[in-house]
């Protein structure tokens, strides 16, 4: 509900007269004295922004080591130290160290919001004090100054206006649409209760394209719209994103099972060997090390690190490593229309006069393309009617297009984007535009506005000295003020049956959404030739001469359709949020394929949302649903219901009025081309090519950053087993089977051989299939029964197996066999050695079989991944310094290995390979079938 100030804005727009506006504000002509101005600064305060005070950045720097994974990993650390294993405490505690710093580094740059929205507003204004003119900071107005605004000045206040000349004022940064908009001095007596649509308000944050005028400040600061926009962006808490939150269950679900394993090996080494209680406590504790992941944390950063790198290549710059994820979470896109559903360049794409109908090829502002009557390409000299209706359309409008430059690559829009594709439709049609307007000399115009909905021009024809008129506007009201029309070049009488025609016409381009001008014309009357002054709408528009219809649209982006279905087949809802009008954002959602074709759609306007409780809109939401004339804190409201429902959200938007929501959304996306400095500072992600198709390649790209989290979590966790295999059996034969492998070496595999390549499967580029599930449910976790049960009973099991088999293979054929195993001196430490190099052969093999859960991983993109291979020579090349490096055999005591020894090593990939494309074989035929 708004309060008290901010009704204040609707009640002065309806004040009938300027001593009522003076009156209610407690002002005069002469303005405010100086005494009033600093009683008022006192009571309302600077007309500035609020910022409610960040995190410090030592705090924001400090959050990236006490996350749970992180804690997880600090007490490693420490029972590392306590039980006298202090290599391990500092390699666990450096590389949680360096994860942190390598996090902050990645999102140091995430900027704020409101400092953009600050650096909006204008520094100085003019108002009347005292009854004198002064340049004052804007921050010092107050409400009743009177202010004086002309061409170019950027609005500092809401304010009512008292008076005005042929204003226009760009708004885009409180609704998002790019049409600028009329304002005059005259009343409001009915009001939509949306303050964007009162005529006589100009507000803050927004600016002057045209005109001039004297207005009186209502309100200032927060109070205002603009302040609201930044009150509501501010106050949004940042919550966890689903994969910092999962990432907290797992460390739950890992620190459980690693102390479980300790106790139990606690209590079997206690009572099955019979150690004292200190060495078995230490032993306990060394297992609850070895089954704590250390590389997982680093692993998961790097690899959205590297998502977040591969976006970059594909128009998506993501500010917060965690919210590459987050997209791929998605369950509802929340898109603006103008600029991300569609091109943000009007065209025209057909031509209409009472004998022809024609369309219009090419697309935006582009002058490229041509006018075809069925597959016959014309020119306007063809035929008179075509000829004078892009005449006039070019005459009337007040738009010019730049060509590009050094400074813009694209083709540049001076003025209304919507008369500009008037200029290209001239062109298209071999008129010249500039020779035109060279002949045709503007001599006076009659703005549009309103009521009227059209807008005339005076032309003096300089070759044969002719004066005429063109008007545009909206066909009703246009062909109201038309007495005849003009067929084959012919004047006639405008008859009833004529006049339905071109309605009918007009009404068949209205329902495809498209927007229709009508085109008329007349020869200026004798006696206001003389006295050009004396021109006015009620002596000139009037009794005039129909000429045509001019049919624009602001094309789809090709790619858009085939987007829509992607999101359709991955069950990714698409709302459309626009501050367009009902009829033509239902038309545009149903012509690129977000609504289909067959289905019904609850349009729903910012007037019915109001009326609307939260138990009725979280109703609506169930179905297909498109929201039109929005204010920004109804989208707010919208994504806020969204997310009471469960859906994580994504929101895109550009303008400033987009800003609340972009920060509420789980994934806020900007527009990095069209996009204000305030919605890029609000968004977790910005669209260099302000696309919609980019953002769902961004999904896919997220939802294979969680598929491969759960590969490389698969991969690190298959080798807890034969980490514990060996610990076990030393456990079960009361001691007469000496460790296998040690607790360095064991760090070895989780901080060293696991790491390059569980960075190789977080790299695997997106399997197509991930498109075609739903989004996961936010129940479902990175570990599951069935990630387990394949990380422990399948590749952990086989790789058991094998290394425990190495250990007594080494023995045997040093001439040791149980019970009378090696216990120290080298063959004991040949024997580690083996079974620590079977474990990370079987990770070679892992590593290969993770990369893709049905697919054979022989295929078309077997070599895509080059991180793999080299994450796999790398394997080899440790190994190999653990194994004849003399340092390092001190430190993790490894001794050198025999031909035998490494015969047998390099055997062992090929059938656990082997092994697991038949296992995926019966799998992909069990699908199938």
């Amino acid at each position: 509900m708004e309060n008290e100030k901010r009704d204040l804005v609707t009640t002065i727009a309806q004040l009938t007269d300027g001593m009522a506006i003076y009156n209610q504000l407690d002002t005069t002509e002469k303005g405010l004295s100086t005494q009033e101005v600093n009683e008022r600064l006192a009571k309302y305060g600077k007309n500035v922004l609020h910022e409610i005070k960040g995190e410090p950045l030592w705090l924001e720097f400090v959050k990236n080591f006490t996350s749970l994974m992180a804690i997880l990993l600090w007490v490693a650390g420490l029972i590392s130290f306590i039980a006298n294993l202090t290599e391990l405490g500092i390699a666990i505690w450096a590389v949680n160290i360096i994860n942190g710093c390598f996090s902050f580094w990645q999102e140091y740059r995430a900027g704020k919001a409101t400092a953009a929205l600050k650096d909006m507003l204008p520094a100085y204004t003019r108002v009347v004090r005292d009854g004198e003119e002064k340049k004052i900071l804007a921050q010092e107005l107050v409400p009743g100054d009177i202010v004086k605004l002309e061409e170019g000045d950027d609005i500092p206040a809401d304010i009512r206006i008292i008076h005005a000349t042929d204003v226009r004022v760009d708004q885009s940064t409180l609704t998002g649409e790019v049409n600028p908009v009329n304002k005059d001095a005259r009343v409001v007596r009915n009001t939509t209760g949306n303050h964007a649509d009162l005529r006589n308000t100009i507000f803050s944050g927004t600016s002057m394209l045209k005109g001039n005028a004297i207005g009186i400040v209502v309100v200032t600061g927060m109070e205002t719209d603009f302040g609201k926009i930044a009150d509501l962006t501010q106050n949004v808490k940042e919550d966890s994103s689903p994969l910092q939150k999962e990432l907290n269950v797992l460390t739950r679900q890992l620190s459980a099972l690693a102390i479980a394993i300790g106790i139990a090996f606690f209590l079997l080494a206690t009572f099955i060997v019979h150690y004292p209680i200190v060495k078995a406590f230490v032993f306990g504790l060394g297992m609850i090390v070895a089954f704590i992941p250390e590389g997982l944390l680093p692993t998961v950063t790097l690899s959205l690190a590297g998502a977040v790198q591969r976006m970059a290549q594909k128009n998506a710059l993501v500010k917060k490593l965690a919210s590459v994820e987050t997209l791929g979470s998605a369950s509802v896109i929340c898109s603006d229309k103008t600029g991300t559903l569609t091109q943000n360049q009007m065209t025209v794409n057909h031509l209409w006069t009472i004998k022809h109908s024609y369309t219009v090829s090419g697309e935006g502002y582009k002058p490229k393309g041509s006018i075809l009557e069925g597959p016959k390409e014309v020119k306007a000299a063809d035929n008179p009617d075509l000829f004078e209706l892009l005449r006039g359309a070019l005459l009337a409008d007040n738009a010019k297009i730049v060509a590009p430059n050094k400074h813009h690559k694209r083709y540049q829009v001076l003025g209304d984007p919507t008369e500009a594709c008037l200029e290209v439709a001239a062109f298209k049609g071999g008129i010249n535009p500039e020779l035109e307007r060279k002949i045709a000399v503007r001599i006076k115009e009659l703005p549009f506005d309103s009521d009227r909905k059209m807008m005339t021009v005076i032309e003096e024809n300089v070759a044969i000295r002719t004066f005429d008129t063109f008007t545009k506007g909206a066909p009703n009201c246009v062909l109201e003020q038309c007495s005849s029309y003009l067929e084959n070049g012919k004047v006639k009488k405008l008859t009833a049956e004529i006049k339905q025609k071109i309605m009918d016409a007009n009404d068949g381009y209205a329902k495809q959404g498209l927007r229709v001008l009508a085109v008329a014309c007349q020869q200026l009357p004798e006696e206001l030739r003389k006295e050009i002054k004396k021109a006015s709408i009620a002596n000139v528009e009037q009794k005039m001469i129909f000429v045509g219809l001019i049919v624009m649209f602001d094309p789809p982006r090709k790619e858009v359709r085939a987007a829509a279905q992607l999101c359709h087949k991955a069950k990714i809802k698409i709302i459309m949020v626009t501050g367009d009008y009902s009829l033509t954002a239902e038309s545009i959602a149903r012509n690129i394929g977000i609504i289909p074709p067959d289905s019904h759609v609850n349009v729903v306007t910012g007037e019915d949302l109001k009326k609307m409780s939260d138990s009725e809109l979280k109703q609506a939401l169930k179905g297909e649903i498109v929201f039109a004339r929005m204010a920004p804190e109804q989208k707010y409201r919208v994504v806020a219901n969204l997310q009471q429902m469960g859906e994580v959200v994504a929101v895109t938007g550009d303008g400033v009025n987009d800003a609340p929501a972009l920060k509420k959304a789980d994934i806020g996306v900007a527009m990095g081309i069209t996009g204000t400095d305030v919605a890029k500072e609000a968004a977790d992600m910005i669209l260099t090519d302000d696309n919609f198709a980019s953002i769902v390649t961004a999904i896919k790209e997220g939802r294979g950053v969680y598929s491969n989290i759960r590969k490389f979590l698969l991969y690190i966790l298959n080798s807890n087993m034969p980490e514990a295999v060996p610990s076990v059996l030393f456990l079960l034969s009361g001691g007469l089977i000496p460790l296998p492998l040690t607790i360095m070496q064991i760090l070895s595999i989780d901080l060293g051989t696991d790491m390059l390549p569980a960075l190789g499967l977080g790299k695997e580029y997106a399997e197509d299939s991930v498109m075609e599930n739903p989004p996961r449910s936010l129940k479902q976790h990175l570990i599951n029964r069935k990630l387990l049960f394949k990380a422990f009973c399948w590749y952990g099991l086989w790789a058991s197996i094998i290394s425990t088999g190495a250990y007594f293979f080494s023995n045997y054929f040093s001439g040791y066999t149980f019970p009378h195993l090696a216990s120290n001196g080298t063959v004991y430490a040949q024997a580690t050695t083996v079974t620590l190099g079977a474990i990370i052969f079987c990770q070679i093999a892992a590593v290969l079989n993770c990369r893709y859960e049905k697919k054979s991983m022989f295929h078309k993109h077997f070599w895509n991944n080059s991180l793999i291979f080299v994450s796999i020579i790398f394997e080899i090349v440790l190994f190999l310094a653990l194994t004849y490096v003399p340092i390092l055999q001190g430190v993790f005591g490894t001794a050198p290995l025999g031909y035998r020894d490494w015969l047998f090593l390099v055997c062992i990939p090929f059938p656990l390979i082997l092994i697991d494309e038949i296992r995926k074989w019966v799998v992909r035929k069990r699908s199938s079938n």
